[in-house]
C-alpha cells in the first residue's frame, strides 16, 4: 500500500491542470501536490495515476513518490476561491498526493536533450498505459536535478471508462506522432527486449494492490476492488508483449 498521511494545510492551488491539483502540507511535514476525489475526473483519475506511476517505478522510470493523503473538509472554510472551497468539500477522505519536486523545471524538448535510450523506455512505457498525454505540447515530465521525472498519468488506460469494451480498446495501436520525446530518435526496440519481460502478472496484482480499496468499491460489474484490480493487469499484461510493434508516428 501507499504510505498514509493526513493534510494539515493547504498551500495554494495549481491552475496548470483541468482537476485543479492543489499544493498541500502533509503531517509527516512533506510537501504534495494533491489530487481529488472531487474532481470532474473522478476517482478513476487517481487509479490511473497510482496503477502507471508505480508501474513506471517498478519499470526503473523516476515519478515522484506518491501517498494517499487524508483530507478533513474543513480545511476549505477559510479558503477565499469559493471553486477551491467546494473541491475541499467535495473530496473528503483519501485523495492522491505526489511529493513536491521544489525548483524542478517543466521539460521543454528544444532546452533540453534525451539519449535514444531513455526516450525509447518512456514512449514504450506510454504505449504500454496509452498514455494520449505526453505530446510536446504538454510534456508532462520535470527535469529535476539534472533528470527526467514523469508525471500526471491521469490520462492513461482510457479503456477504464467502458469496461465491456476494455479488451477492444487496449487492442489498439499507439500514435507516438505527436509524443514529446519523438524528436531525440527513441530507441523503441531495446526499451522492448528490457521491459517487456518485467511486466508480469505478479508486478501487475503488487502494483494495483496499492490502489486504495475505496477507490475501487461499488464499479458496475465487478463484485470486489480485488477483480477490479485484475481488470487492470490484464489489458497491460497483453499489451507488453507486443505494443511495441504497433507504435506509430515514429521510425
Amino acid at each position: 500500500m501507499l504510505k498514509e498521511v493526513a493534510a494539515t494545510r493547504y498551500i495554494t492551488p495549481l491552475r496548470e491542470g483541468g482537476s485543479l491539483p492543489g499544493l498541500v502540507e502533509g503531517d509527516d511535514l512533506g510537501t504534495y501536490v494533491m489530487k481529488f476525489t472531487g474532481a470532474g475526473q473522478g476517482r478513476k483519475t487517481l487509479v490511473a495515476e497510482v496503477v502507471c506511476g508505480e508501474l513506471a517505478r517498478a519499470l526503473g522510470l523516476r515519478v515522484p513518490r506518491l501517498v494517499t493523503v487524508g483530507l478533513d473538509p474543513v480545511l476549505g472554510l477559510g479558503e477565499p476561491d469559493p471553486e477551491v472551497q467546494e473541491l475541499l468539500k467535495a473530496s473528503g477522505g483519501t485523495n492522491l498526493g505526489m511529493e513536491f519536486l521544489s525548483g524542478a523545471l517543466g521539460f521543454d524538448p528544444l532546452a533540453f536533450a534525451v539519449d535514444p535510450r531513455e526516450a525509447g523506455r518512456i514512449v514504450w512505457f506510454d504505449a504500454l498505459v496509452g498514455n494520449v498525454d505526453r505530446s510536446w505540447r504538454n510534456p508532462n515530465l520535470l527535469m529535476w536535478h539534472g533528470e527526467l521525472w514523469l508525471i500526471d498519468h491521469g490520462a492513461t488506460m482510457i479503456w477504464q471508462h467502458n469496461w465491456p469494451g476494455a479488451q477492444g480498446s487496449a487492442a489498439r495501436p499507439y500514435d507516438a506522432s505527436d509524443h514529446a520525446l519523438k524528436r531525440f530518435a527513441p530507441d523503441v526496440a531495446a526499451a522492448a527486449a528490457d521491459l517487456a519481460p518485467r511486466v508480469t502478472a505478479d508486478l501487475l496484482a503488487e502494483v494495483t494492490a496499492r490502489v486504495p480499496d475505496v477507490w475501487l468499491a461499488d464499479e458496475p460489474g465487478f463484485e470486489t476492488p480485488d477483480d477490479l484490480r485484475r481488470a487492470y493487469a490484464e489489458p497491460l499484461l497483453a499489451r507488453a508483449a507486443d505494443i511495441h510493434e504497433r507504435i506509430q508516428g515514429i521510425k
